[in-house]
């Protein structure tokens, strides 16, 4: 039998205070699909703008149902991002760190590296 588990409405009590978690989580619409390059253009800038160590190069697929997608591993832990073609353009990444960084630049890049329409994010 495992731990027991809380779930939480509200705010989450820390279980390692010791250890630095940042989270950020930018989803948008744009003006034509994402391409694999561009899912992988994306991940290599996002680490410079993030000061992350990439561990590997970014791993992208395809979905024909859906668009590309791709992760990218940092020293300090890593990214998602999902680029959807149906049933509309849109795209959501994920960021989750262990390693503080500057959440105003990596939503500027994201927009402009993106030609986002619109774009919203979320930090926690």
């Amino acid at each position: 039998m495992g731990a027991p588990v809380g779930i939480f409405e509200g705010t989450m009590p820390d279980l390692a205070p010791t250890i630095c978690r940042q989270r950020l989580v930018i989803e948008g619409t744009c003006h034509r699909p994402i391409s694999g390059a561009a899912v992988r253009g994306y991940l290599v800038e996002l680490s410079t703008v993030c000061d992350m160590t990439a561990l590997i190069e970014p791993v992208t697929h395809r979905s024909d149902r859906y668009g590309w997608a791709g992760w990218i591993h940092w020293e300090a832990s890593g990214a998602h991002v999902y680029a959807w073609n149906a049933p509309e353009l849109f795209f959501s990444v994920d960021i989750y760190t262990c390693k503080p960084f500057d959440v105003p630049s990596v939503i500027e890049f994201t927009d402009r590296f993106f030609d986002a329409r619109r774009v919203v994010a979320k930090t926690f």
